[in-house]
């Protein structure tokens, strides 16, 4: 009896962890921590990454490099800011994360160049979703309603 508890305990065993491993692979590349502007330690972490990684372009609060949406002589655009007067909430959570880990060129037409860096090897899925929270957290209500429905709507 033993025996044959073990054999039938094998494949099920086996199964989950096929099933396990396929479902990380699908989730690769997508915020693995919620993005959270309503945890206050959340948010708190992501002030601390903002401030470590990001505000030396985005600015210090929020604001983006003067004249965002003109190119430089390079061809690339200044860094956007990221209060209510930019554009990131414009996107979705997934797409958010995955710029901010991957880099631009994921989301953007072929041959599109720009400064911002992947984060990738620097910052962890967690610590991108806590910048993510706190940039989020400082966008007013009406704001932050509309980036989610656009969240919501992008993830069906």
């Amino acid at each position: 009896m033993r025996i044959r508890a073990y054999w039938l305990a094998v494949p099920a065993l086996l199964a989950g962890a096929i099933a396990t491993f396929f479902l990380l692979q699908v989730q690769e590349g997508t915020a693995g921590d919620s993005i959270d502007p309503a945890n206050r330690e959340l948010v708190a972490l992501g002030q601390n990454v903002y401030a470590a990684q990001c505000a030396s372009c985005h600015g210090a609060n929020l604001e983006g490099q003067a004249d965002w949406k003109i190119r430089l002589d390079n061809g690339r655009l200044p860094a956007p800011p990221h209060d209510a007067s930019g554009h990131t909430w414009h996107h979705p959570d997934r797409q958010l994360f995955e710029i901010t880990k991957y880099g631009v060129q994921r989301h953007a037409p072929p041959g599109y160049e720009s400064d911002m860096p992947a984060f990738e090897d620097i910052l962890s899925d967690h610590e991108i979703s806590a910048a993510l929270a706190y940039i989020q957290s400082t966008w007013p209500a009406e704001i932050r309603a509309r980036q989610q429905s656009i969240t919501r709507k992008a993830e069906k």
